[in-house]
């Protein structure tokens, strides 16, 4: 879509909510006008309510946007485990690993 802002990049790492963010007022019976920061001025703040996800928790415990980050080149760090059991289970035709980490 020519001219649409979207939240991040297109596919599988997109970001599915973004937010929390205020209801300033309802729109009609199934559209909210959300309360934006600066950053999103271009995206619409009129969304459906199929858009919307409730939030009910502790405003302390909410992780604040401008921490979470992605790397332009989308890597990440590797990070060890300890495997602690591992087990074999053997299905009709094929065999599944499980493992217990640490």
């Amino acid at each position: 879509m020519k001219g649409v802002m979207r939240f991040g990049k297109k596919g599988k790492l997109s970001p599915r909510y973004v937010g929390p963010y205020r209801i300033l007022k309802r729109i009609g019976k199934v559209a909210y006008e959300l309360e934006l920061p600066a950053n999103l001025a271009a995206v619409h703040p009129v969304f459906h309510i199929s858009l919307l996800k409730k939030c009910v928790g502790d405003p302390a415990s909410i992780v604040p946007l401008e921490s979470v980050a992605v790397k332009d080149s989308l890597s990440y760090e590797d990070v060890l485990v300890e495997i602690l059991d591992r087990q074999v289970r053997r299905l009709r035709n094929k065999e599944v690993a499980s493992v217990k980490v640490l």
